[in-house]
């Protein structure tokens, strides 16, 4: 933004300290004058004939008051310049590192010493802005790059396949197109869920009273088929647990979470328990599966975008695109929740979510 030049804050800064410091000692004078001067008589006589009176002291009183206001002056704007560069020295390492901010370095820290104050709260204020600006801008890179990747691969297929087609024209052509539609489908569902992901980063949800527990029972219900195909015991227990924001978001949540417990959970013939309960001033769903043990450095990877388990089973129907728990961690933050991902011993996964709850 273009504005016109003005004092600096150490000149203003400098001359508000001298001002007033003038205004003390002008003050100071007129007490002076005030209570002592005009007491004096104009003519008085003493011991031999000789005492100071109105007129001798004001001619003494006067030169030497005036110097002193001169050199009040050139003290005050001397001494406050050199105050005003001390205090806002601080600031000065504030406006550089923004600067370096501003042309793209976001891992510089000014990591200001000293006591607190109200300069270091901003110092510590900007580190950690910084620390989460370039946290954000490196996840961004990462999920654009492995989004790129992902989104490359089924298109990439797809010419693969044409020109396949276009080569051998006597190649069974329901075969192509089963292929074809089939990496379509894939590329679909990937671009609507980097869409979702995208929505709930955003965090500009509707927000609606909404039911965990009746969400839960739409999941398990949309679900039962996959379930009981992989014969996986699917269970959701517990009451109502209200909470404020999209039904829409919060459904594909719970679809998610529930998905990726049915679809982890190996050997078969395990289970799946969807859990909601309000506890205090929050609403609480658990999504708990049994399987395979998961190594404790891997699970907090599992909410990172186009993150697999190691232990993932990957189908044609149910293949995934690595963005569910990455979704599910995008919407529990859009509406102020948090999400805790705890292996279980015996094998499995803990899934909770809480949620500011509502009445």
């Amino acid at each position: 933004m273009d504005r016109r030049p003005g004092l600096s804050v150490r000149w203003k800064l400098t001359l508000s300290y001298a001002g007033f410091l003038a205004v003390a000692g002008a003050l100071l004078l007129a007490v002076v004058w005030v209570f002592l001067l005009r007491y004096v008589p104009d003519n008085s006589q003493g011991l031999l004939g000789v005492a100071p009176n109105r007129y001798l002291l004001v001619r003494m009183f006067a030169p030497a008051a005036a110097v002193a206001m001169v050199l009040l002056l050139v003290f005050g704007l001397l001494g406050a310049w050199i105050l005003a560069g001390r205090m806002l020295a601080p600031l000065t390492q504030i406006t550089a590192a923004a600067r370096m901010a501003e042309n793209g370095s976001l891992s510089h820290r000014i990591r200001m010493k000293g006591r607190q104050d109200e300069f270091r709260e901003l110092s510590d204020a900007f580190d950690s802005m910084l620390r989460q600006l370039e946290s954000h801008v490196a996840e961004q890179q990462r999920f654009a790059a492995n989004a790129s990747h992902e989104l490359r691969t089924p298109l990439a297929i797809s010419r693969t396949l044409l020109d396949v087609a276009r080569k051998d024209p006597t190649r069974d052509r329901g075969e192509l197109i089963e292929r074809l539609h089939a990496v379509n489908t894939r590329a679909i569902v990937l671009t609507e869920a980097l869409l979702l992901l995208s929505r709930g980063d955003r965090g500009n949800v509707t927000r609606e009273s909404v039911d965990l527990s009746l969400i839960a029972e739409e999941a398990a219900e949309t679900l039962l088929p996959l379930a009981e195909q992989r014969r996986i015991t699917l269970d959701v227990t517990g009451g109502a647990a209200r909470t404020s924001g999209s039904a829409e978001l919060l459904l594909r949540m719970v679809t998610n979470l529930v998905q990726n417990a049915i679809v982890h959970n190996l050997p078969a013939c395990g289970t799946v328990t969807v859990h909601t309960e309000a506890d205090g001033d929050m609403s609480v769903l658990r999504v708990e599966n049994t399987g395979r043990r998961l190594p404790p450095e891997l699970v907090p990877t599992l909410t990172e975008p186009f993150q697999r388990g190691a232990e993932r089973v990957r189908t044609d129907e149910h293949a995934g695109v690595g963005l569910g728990l990455a979704i599910v961690d995008s919407v529990v933050r859009a509406h102020d929740g948090t999400l805790d991902l705890v292996p279980r011993p015996a094998g499995g996964l803990l899934v909770t979510v809480r949620l500011p709850g509502t009445r």
